[in-house]
């Protein structure tokens, strides 16, 4: 009898992905942790191959510092992970998506950066044609997903803000907000 893996042990042995970062087919389960980023997974049902991104802004800004990492940028991610999705063989006609996070974990954030990218999320999907199938966006919690790529399968635990390790999570998106308070673009002198 072959059982299938428990969401437990897909976690244990997933490639995990950070801010910024992305995976196609990765030949086991993807995971990451989401505050107010957000994670996209595109899977085609033909192909049987699927692929997830993790961004944490929607887009970049006129103005946005030149060594501002673009991957970071929900309209790069996307981009990114649907043509790396194509180079493998995928259809844009047949590719469903799922989308999670967006959470508001932080309320002393002044941008609604969780709420912003869930909607540049559902916005996107829509504006490309590509059929949101199931979400689990907003909230005031963090969520850790796991990606079966292979079979389109998600798995997505709420984390409540109080439990141990959101910590991290709540002062990189404090960080992260005041870069970009505090962003101003360098002088460059040319010689």
């Amino acid at each position: 009898m072959n059982a299938q893996p428990s969401a437990i042990d897909m976690e244990r042995s997933a490639l995990n992905i950070n801010p910024g970062g992305w995976a196609v087919d990765s030949g086991r389960p993807i995971a990451t942790l989401l505050g107010s980023c957000v994670a996209v997974c595109l899977y085609d049902p033909k192909l049987k191959l699927g692929g997830m991104n993790h961004f944490l802004l929607p887009s970049r800004t006129k103005g946005e510092r030149a060594d501002t990492d673009v991957v970071l940028a929900g309209d790069f991610a996307m981009e990114v992970l649907v043509n790396a999705m194509l180079g493998k063989g995928a259809h844009k006609s047949r590719m469903v998506a799922k989308a999670f996070g967006g959470g508001t974990i932080v309320t002393s954030i002044k941008m609604p950066i969780g709420v912003r990218n869930a909607a540049f999320a559902k916005d996107w999907l829509e504006r490309e044609g590509i059929n949101l199938i199931g979400s689990d966006l907003g909230g005031p919690w963090a969520r850790k997903l796991v990606w079966a790529s292979a079979t389109g399968d998600a798995f997505c635990r709420r984390i409540p803000v109080s439990h141990t390790g959101i910590e991290e999570v709540v002062k990189a998106e404090l960080d992260y907000e005041q870069t970009l308070i505090t962003a101003r673009p360098k002088k460059i002198e040319l010689f």
